[in-house]
């Protein structure tokens, strides 16, 4: 069964993943924050323009970085099994077998083998229950099964290495139970209590089932990935590939090939550029009953006999409690019904509620109530909108599925073009796909942005707002726009502007998101510079030259007396707000719609 992601066509192996190709700067997410050079700068500045060029590919190679892991299919991890077993069994001098049961006691790390190997050879066999010399069993024409103790011809016995004879049977249920309690069978021992020497994978094949053989490999297999502390398993239902990381090489963000993005640290989904930390946090307080208190705390008050939580749902301040309790009291003063009438203000009313609260006996509560709500808004305010952009990319999976397998077929028909010429389209939705998920953790990590850190917190808020509006425009183009082409009757020549325009979207969307993925990386180390929090001034640039450009929006849209850039040879003029490169007769920018 496939993943969510199934859509998002990259391969770890093949080159980037679209989360890769998204933040490429330099290859490395733990980079050296807000320090780097003004060379970097100008690399980053032509990294934006190259990757807008359909000729991506041939890009030098400081250019694009390189995957720091690679997927594993099942023929793969067992082709890297055979090799680390060959690899012992040739250095150390030992059989084959002898050298699996070494490597997956030392969990598949063929160095630690042999460091530990020549260290303490005895010491190592007697650890894994490796005989230096094999013993055979007794030559006699019968012998006594060690577990049911009845006599057979020796050739319905079998021992390990160490001689003690048990009759076929007897190995086929010890086997099999140990096959089924789990992948401790990997680690057999001899069946006699006093004897720890080790059962091979040749013993297994020689004496279990069919069905408890078919386990027992299995077992084998994936014991290389789950014991191995550089492979893992895609987290994503369904799938089979296996990921070698290369630990400590930077980001930990790994697409597979079933197109599943997750981190590799926490294997939850791709969440960069929010940590792991904040991650765990936030899932735990989706799932935890915090809320529940607090919305509890927040809208109902106890009983003051029973003390279970009541929620008003009537305009009465009367308030009877449910069986058995029955307890009527004053929801204002929390005070029995008894002492209440018209010389305390009536069913709507309650004087001695209103004078306590001048004299200040319900501060303490009615705070406590108020942190709560504030609390419980304050949370929905940012879940809502993880929430909403999670089913935005959701939809969004499900319209680059349909534009993959039905309607980009359609469109190079009407509008006569071949497919390769249409890669624009399924870039933009792809593109649409990934900013939804960078956009959601961007409210997460916004939640747990302390309310102290104004400044951090207004950078912040600008840099989220202008990748959002800029996404905004690039969906609304893709979703809507798209269509009218998909209807005509042949061939539309404002087609190729419409490629020009959702083109530039992307692009500067890409843009938009890259400066916001930067500076949350950074910690938003870059708010103590210069107008980094100004809308006004100029935008700070976040690792990009042609993001600078862009900066000087707040003069643009503040004063139109500001002057556009020159016309460039190819007669394109470029936008001051969003860099679009524009052609030469248009007053207004095709993508931002802002004027020259």
């Amino acid at each position: 069964m496939a993943s969510e992601d199934e859509f998002l066509l990259h391969d770890g192996n093949d080159g980037e993943s679209i989360d890769d190709d998204f933040y490429s700067g330099d290859g490395d997410g733990d980079g050296d924050g807000g320090e780097d050079s003004d060379e970097d700068d100008v690399i980053m500045d032509y990294d934006f323009i190259d990757n807008d060029s359909d000729d991506s590919d041939d890009l030098p190679s400081h250019h694009r970085s390189q995957p720091n892991y690679t997927i594993l299919n099942e023929a793969d991890i067992c082709q890297r099994q055979e090799e680390n077993i060959t690899q012992i069994s040739m250095v150390l001098s030992v059989s084959r077998i002898a050298a699996s049961i070494l490597l997956r006691h030392y969990n598949w790390s063929v160095s630690k083998v042999n460091d530990e190997w020549f260290a303490d050879e005895e010491k190592v066999r007697r650890l894994v229950g490796l005989l230096e010399y094999p013993i055979a069993l007794p030559d006699a024409k019968e012998l006594t099964c060690g577990i049911c103790f009845e006599t057979y011809p020796s050739d319905r016995m079998s021992s390990a290495a160490c001689g003690h004879p048990f009759c076929v049977m007897c190995w086929q249920g010890y086997i099999s139970t140990s096959i089924n309690d789990g992948p401790g069978c990997l680690m057999l021992r001899c069946p006699d209590p006093s004897c720890c020497a080790a059962v091979g994978q040749d013993m297994i094949n020689l004496l279990a089932l069919r069905e408890d053989k078919e386990k027992y490999n299995r077992y084998f297999l994936r014991s290389f990935v789950e014991d191995n502390r550089k492979t893992k398993w895609c987290p994503a239902p369904g799938c089979d590939y296996a990921v070698d990381f290369i630990v400590g090489s930077g980001s930990y963000d790994v697409a597979c090939r079933c197109s599943y993005s997750f981190c590799w640290n926490c294997t939850e989904e791709a969440h960069r550029p929010v940590d792991c930390g904040t991650v765990a946090k936030w899932i735990l307080k989706n799932s935890a009953e915090s809320e529940n208190m607090n919305w509890i705390l927040a809208n109902s008050k106890p009983c003051p006999k029973c003390k279970r939580p009541i929620e008003k749902n009537q305009g009465c301040m009367h308030i009877t409690c449910t069986p058995p309790c029955k307890f009527e009291f004053c929801w204002l003063c929390l005070g029995a019904w008894s002492d209440h009438g018209e010389r305390t203000g009536g069913f709507y009313a309650c004087n001695r509620y209103e004078s306590a609260k001048q004299e200040g006996v319900y501060d303490e509560a009615e705070k406590r109530r108020e942190m709560a709500k504030n609390s419980l808004e304050r949370y929905t305010h940012y879940y809502e909108r993880w929430a909403t952009n999670q089913s935005s990319r959701q939809k969004a999976l499900a319209d680059l599925y349909q534009m993959q397998a039905v309607h980009l077929e359609r469109l190079s028909d009407v509008q006569c073009q071949p497919e390769s010429q249409l890669k624009f389209i399924i870039e933009a939705w792809q593109q649409i796909v990934e900013c939804r998920r960078v956009l959601k953790w961007t409210y997460a990590y916004g939640f747990y942005l302390p309310d102290h850190e104004h400044a951090k917190r207004q950078f912040f808020e600008y840099l989220q707002g202008e990748a959002e509006s800029g996404l905004e425009r690039l969906h609304q183009c893709a979703e809507k726009e798209l269509k009218g082409y998909f209807n005509a009757e042949g061939p539309s020549k404002e087609f190729n502007e419409f490629r020009t325009k959702l083109a530039g979207l992307t692009s500067v969307t890409r843009n938009y998101f890259e400066n916001l993925v930067q500076a949350l990386e950074n910690g938003l180390s870059d708010v103590g510079s210069p107008g980094a929090c100004s809308r006004a001034g100029s935008s700070k640039s976040l690792g990009s030259g042609s993001n600078k450009a862009r900066g000087s929006r707040g003069k643009a849209t503040g004063s139109r007396s500001s002057s556009s850039r020159n016309i460039d040879d190819s007669g394109h003029w470029s936008c001051d707000h969003c860099t679009f490169a524009n052609v030469k007769p248009a007053t207004v920018c095709q993508v931002c719609q802002q004027r020259r």
